[in-house]
């Protein structure tokens, strides 16, 4: 930091377009480390994540929720590498079941309810419709749905699936702001260090990036009463 503030500090006794020069050092220097920050962050973050990989059971099914919430993790990973140090985005799925997709994270958020004394429901009434698109980034739409329903809203969880012409809708409905009561006060400390200082909206702007990525529109509706987040997609193919 001292280092910084002597050059800064230099750079303006200098010319104009010698302080320019000078100010634009400073800004490699700066974003130079804090890619070297990034890349020791995700390191430390792969080690964990391969320890919790390698101790899964080697039958999937079995794994459940711990199998997948650790996929997503890992996408998760390869994105943020990617925005740091560059590179290839992946192919897209050729189709993505959405049942097969929005059961597992139903799944996945029923670890969660069970930790906070609260009931998570899924509802389907379409086909297993099936998208073409991004599987995981679609993953990661529908959990963070779930969770807003869990962070802002209160009561039961409801997750409803429905099917019109040709569009997939895709609910996620509570009860309104929750009361002051705490829940779960165990985990409480843990769960506030993985909720990111208490940032929020970056949840919901993941479902309607990948909404619009696949053609489809998010709406988000909060009232005193109950609050409902609902994801449309196309759905061209499906088997009943």
């Amino acid at each position: 930091m001292t280092v910084v503030l002597e050059l800064a500090e230099l750079a303006a006794g200098f010319p104009l377009a010698a302080s320019f020069a000078i100010a634009g050092g400073i800004g490699a220097y700066r974003e130079g480390r804090r890619r070297t920050s990034l890349n020791e962050a995700m390191h430390e973050l792969r080690r964990p994540l391969q320890i919790l990989a390698l101790s899964l059971p080697a039958d999937a099914r079995a794994a459940g929720p711990l199998d997948s919430s650790l996929r997503m993790a890992a996408a998760a990973l390869e994105r943020l590498d990617r925005e740091i140090n560059g590179g290839e985005v992946p192919a897209e799925d050729p189709s993505v079941s959405m049942r097969g997709l929005v059961e597992a994270a139903v799944a996945r958020g029923r670890v969660r309810a069970a930790g906070t004394g609260r009931h998570l429901s899924l509802r389907w009434r379409a086909r297993d419709s099936y998208v073409q698109g991004d599987g995981i980034e679609l993953e990661q739409a529908v959990d963070n749905m779930i969770s807003n329903g869990f962070d802002h809203g209160s009561g039961a969880v409801v997750v409803e699936v429905a099917e019109a012409c040709g569009r997939l809708y895709l609910r996620v409905l509570d009860s309104g702001c929750p009361d002051s009561s705490p829940r779960g006060r165990g985990r409480a400390s843990l769960r506030r260090r993985l909720g990111g200082r208490s940032r929020h909206g970056h949840g919901l702007k993941v479902a309607r990036r990948a909404a619009k990525r696949h053609g489809g529109r998010f709406r988000l509706r909060r009232s005193p009463t109950g609050t409902e987040a609902r994801l449309e997609l196309p759905a061209p193919g499906g088997r009943r």
